[in-house]
């Protein structure tokens, strides 16, 4: 069925047939409006992941024990928006059909609507957490429909209206929070209130989509389009854990990380790090 990555992202090493969680990348980045890079962030991800350890402190968990199967990045088109799409909406699709996970590594955010549009197949009734610094709502970015600055809106119209939840959203054109007011929920600037609607939404499915530019540059510079006035490390991993943890999590994915523009390789951890987290807070 499918192949272990060759450098798997930590102890993500499980049998197909045994997996509960599939981890794939999506190493896409050819509608980025500001700085290029973020199709190296998978791999980046990987091979930095030595660095970290498997065990987590915060959940007194060990990827050791769990049931995840790395299978590596795909192998996308730069250049051909809809192919890559394509490309992943396959695989998810495979993921799915398997009775598993599938949990995205961008990429850039664009990737999402590729994963997500299997999830919808699957699961009519899904909603979504968005988590960014960014909106996303444009209705097209310089005249290009498929951009990593509409990606949420497209995800929009093939799902429910009133099913997307955005959190920590600082930046976007004036059009965008006006339109945004009237389709869906936005939490400007901070995380709060994702327990809330947690509980509103109930057992119901849930896609989770992280942009890491929701951290502050103070934390994560490493990305194609830096915000200031972003949440800390420690907010964004007690949210991501408690969605994964607490909701019917059905697919996720994380995106933005553009590794070349912090050499420290600081950003890189600081995903590999939530990466880990979310992982083990799925396993419930």
């Amino acid at each position: 069925m499918w192949n272990k990555s060759s450098d798997a992202f930590l102890e993500c090493e499980s049998a197909p047939e045994d997996a509960k969680i599939i981890l794939f990348g999506a190493p896409f980045d050819s509608t980025t409006s500001y700085r290029p890079g973020s199709r190296f962030g998978s791999s980046a991800i990987r091979r930095e992941s030595y660095g970290l350890e498997s065990y987590s402190p915060y959940q007194d968990r060990d990827l050791t024990d769990s049931a995840i199967l790395d299978i590596g990045d795909l192998n996308l088109p730069i250049g051909d928006t809809d192919k890559a799409l394509n490309t992943i909406y396959a695989q998810t699709v495979e993921i799915l059909k398997a009775e598993k996970l599938p949990f995205m590594l961008g990429g850039e955010h664009l990737v999402t609507l590729g994963a997500f549009r299997a999830v919808v197949k699957k699961f009519p009734d899904v909603g979504m957490i968005h988590l960014d610094a960014h909106a996303d709502l444009r209705e097209d970015y310089l005249g290009v429909t498929l951009s990593h600055a509409c990606v949420i809106r497209r995800c929009w119209e093939i799902m429910d209206n009133g099913h997307i939840f955005q959190f920590g959203i600082r930046s976007g054109d004036r059009e965008e929070f006006r339109w945004g007011a009237e389709h869906i929920q936005t939490q400007k600037f901070t995380l709060d209130g994702w327990s809330e609607t947690l509980e509103k939404w109930g057992d119901k499915p849930i896609y989770l989509t992280v942009d890491l530019d929701v951290l502050d540059p103070s934390v994560f510079p490493g990305t194609g389009t830096p915000e200031p006035g972003g949440v800390s490390f420690d907010d964004l991993r007690q949210t991501v854990t408690g969605i994964c943890h607490r909701a019917h999590v059905v697919g996720c994915d994380v995106t933005e990380l553009s590794p070349s523009y912090d050499p420290s390789g600081v950003s890189t951890a600081v995903a590999g790090k939530i990466v880990r987290e979310m992982l083990l807070a799925l396993e419930k």
